[in-house]
């Protein structure tokens, strides 16, 4: 599956000037939701700091379509390894379902190596708002 993903983000990533504020597909992602779908996006980097993240734009992607639990991810950086996802995007994650800490991030492509979202973003703040206590 990990091959899989790492294709679709390589498959859309096409780094590009779209005007003189505006880059885009530096990192490209690809995210496997819980129902099996693949969506992808890719970085839009601004000016102004109004773009967003490769991870970010699959997440809304996978939105869009009606889907809100994420099982995998994969960024692919510019150079064609993988990264893991920003503090921002660790944090969009997380605030997306009460399981999310749970998410794999592929960290290595050759060997596979992966890490749990709750892993990189240890002791997060927003359990409680899943649980009611809020």
């Amino acid at each position: 599956m990990w091959k899989k993903l790492y294709s679709a983000a390589l498959g859309v990533q096409n780094a590009r000037t779209v005007s003189p504020f505006v880059e885009a597909g530096g990192v490209a992602a690809a995210i496997l939701t819980k129902k099996g779908n693949v969506y992808v996006g890719v970085c839009i980097d601004t000016a102004s700091t109004l773009g967003m993240c490769a991870e970010r734009n699959a997440i809304a992607n996978m939105i869009t379509n009606g889907e809100s639990q994420i099982d995998k991810v994969v960024a692919v950086m510019p150079d064609g390894r993988v990264g893991s996802p920003c503090g921002a995007c660790r944090e969009y994650m997380m605030q997306l379902d009460k399981n999310s800490g749970d998410i794999e991030i592929l960290v290595d492509l050759e060997t596979e190596k992966t890490v749990r979202l709750k892993e990189l973003i240890p002791d997060w703040w927003g359990y409680d708002r899943f649980e009611g206590k809020v």
